[in-house]
């Protein structure tokens, strides 16, 4: 059957590897065009090719529930069990990031809570956009480095049940791994060190050093006094100068309107006096 998890397939977490996927989703995918066209006979080799041609990440979607290509594939991962080595470097892919995503995926779902936590916390450095299917089939854009913390933290992801992991800081007292180091760390001894060095620095100056300092700083001073005094005088200029084109457009309204009026006066005695000549008549 082109369904059945292959013959020397380990267990994972105690259970067919399919079987991690719930039934409903699972006969879903197996009646999905993209299922029997596109993953039949697939091998580790070939799923690779399919992996690169992801255009985005997502679980099902729609009314009557279809499969994204991410989740069949997943599927196709589970069903084939490919090496561990093969997942690994689907990880550390960084050309494909849909490839990236589908071997944290993958082993997320089947890796030790060591493995999750060390291969997966290092695409926390890792900023780039994905494109996420929603359950109402709507595109949205995730963060790369967001997947992977919804993979670590969250209970579903992608329409699946995620395996519980045990927490960080109970495999830390154990020594079972190393304490989590931030990638900022770095930057942020560096910005320590350097204040450090301007602190000895003002300690060390010298008297005349600090006076020559001092002239130059009241030097800086004063001509930003004298630049900030002429920038207001050009603004008291340009407002005065806007205030007195107010006023020549005012004034210039008012003469068209008196001009207007009298235009229609006039025109309204001419009316009349016409209209007196022709009784007379």
């Amino acid at each position: 059957m082109a369904n059945r998890t292959v013959k020397d397939a380990k267990s994972i977490h105690g259970t067919n590897p399919q079987y991690l996927v719930e039934k409903i989703i699972r006969s879903r995918i197996y009646d999905s065009k993209y299922w029997k066209e596109e993953c039949f006979a697939l091998t580790a080799e070939l799923l690779v090719d399919k992996a690169m041609e992801l255009r985005f990440v997502g679980g099902v979607y729609g009314g009557n529930i279809k499969p994204t290509p991410f989740l069949c594939l997943t599927l196709k991962m589970l069903q084939i069990q490919p090496e561990k080595d093969i997942v690994v470097e689907f990880i550390k892919n960084e050309e494909f990031k849909y490839v990236r995503a589908l071997g944290a995926f993958y082993m997320r779902l089947t890796g030790s809570s060591l493995d999750c936590y060390k291969y997966l916390e290092p695409l926390y450095n890792d900023n780039r956009k994905l494109r996420r299917q929603s359950r109402a089939a709507a595109f949205e854009i995730v963060h790369m480095d967001e997947f992977i913390d919804e993979l670590l933290r969250e209970e579903r992801v992608c329409d699946v049940i995620l395996p519980r992991v045990q927490k960080r800081h109970v495999l830390e007292e154990s020594n079972e791994i190393d304490a989590k180091v931030s990638a900022l760390e770095d930057d942020l001894d560096e910005e320590i060190e350097l204040e450090e060095e301007n602190k000895h620095q003002v300690v060390e100056e010298k008297p005349k050093e600090k006076k020559e300092r001092e002239r130059k700083r009241e030097r800086s001073r004063s001509r930003e006094r004298h630049r900030s005094r002429s920038k207001e005088r050009h603004k008291k200029e340009k407002e005065r100068e806007r205030d007195r084109e107010k006023e020549r457009d005012r004034e210039r309204r008012e003469r068209d309107k008196e001009r207007k009026d009298r235009d229609k006066d006039r025109e309204r005695k001419d009316k009349d006096r016409k209209r007196d000549r022709d009784r007379h008549h």
